[in-house]
């Protein structure tokens, strides 16, 4: 080794030390930017309905005040407005995983005429907003004569194009042989999707599960339009709209803030359970690309 090389090792260890401080820093900023409102919400639903209107904003209630919660189940009846989420959340969720399975394995294994056309009219649905959609599902959903119903909110999203080809992507990997192999022992082709690919593949089903169940647990748009006012079958998240006329008009912050921080609950427990599977997810995306 050389001399000048010797004195640039000193120098190259201070950039790499310097440059990981810097990430990080940042890696903390952008973490308590995604958590502020999180805890800013928390907070606002011990204060008191007095503390959550003061200007300025107190920070810390002076003492927590749970009475907002008690008042939440009163005011939407949540028993029921979360049971409806569930059903909602779940039962999407659920149908998401089996199609996307099933068309996924067609579109990674199978070889048909038109394949690759068709599923590049499928990831073009992707680009579409959700709006764009809304009107030809409500026609769907009324000719169906699902208006007013839970099953209305369910039915059209039951399949998705992202999660076709999220599970077309990690399929792909999985080797033919062993596929091969599950024909040859005279396994069917519902039972090799099932019992052969499924396992190979759960890192990304635990990410889709989880990315569809936050979805249709917080949408809104939706069921407002196809539930029309059947406040019985309102999700929590249409609940939440009546806490904010609650009181004759004035709005209740920290009730608001109460009926929120149970909301954010079941999506919250879900992710810490499947956060080890999609972080697998993403470094076997990152490894295979």
């Amino acid at each position: 080794m050389t001399r000048s090389a010797r004195r640039s090792n000193p120098v190259r260890q201070w950039r790499r030390r310097a440059l990981g401080a810097i990430l990080l820093l940042l890696i903390v900023l952008v973490a308590v930017v995604a958590a502020f409102p999180l805890v800013w919400m928390l907070l606002s639903s011990l204060k008191t309905p007095a503390e959550s209107m003061q200007t300025p904003p107190v920070w810390i209630p002076s003492s927590p005040n749970f009475s907002a919660f008690g008042e939440v189940a009163d005011v939407i009846d949540a028993s029921r407005s979360f049971w409806n989420s569930a059903v909602i959340a779940t039962t999407t969720t659920a149908g998401i995983l089996v199609t996307s399975l099933m068309a996924g394995y067609a579109f990674a294994k199978y070889r048909f005429k038109g394949r690759d056309l068709l599923f590049a009219v499928l990831i073009s649905t992707m680009f579409l907003p959700p709006i764009v959609v809304l009107i030809p599902l409500y026609r769907m959903v009324t000719y169906m004569g699902l208006n007013g119903d839970l099953f209305g909110v369910i039915v059209p999203y039951l399949a998705n194009a992202f999660g076709i080809f999220l599970m077309r992507q990690f399929i792909a990997g999985v080797p033919d042989d062993l596929i091969d192999a599950a024909r040859v022992d005279g396994a069917s082709e519902i039972r090799i999707v099932f019992s052969v690919v499924a396992p190979a593949v759960v890192p990304a089903i635990a990410a889709l599960a989880l990315f569809a169940f936050v979805y249709h647990w917080n949408t809104y748009l939706w069921p407002l339009t196809v539930l029309q006012g059947n406040t019985d079958d309102y999700p929590i998240v249409l609940s939440l709209g009546r806490l904010l006329s609650y009181n004759r008009g004035a709005m209740n912050t920290s009730l608001v803030m109460a009926g929120a921080t149970l909301a954010v609950l079941p999506p919250l427990v879900l992710f810490v359970f499947l956060q080890r599977f999609f972080v697998d997810s993403i470094v076997s995306t990152g490894v295979k690309g």
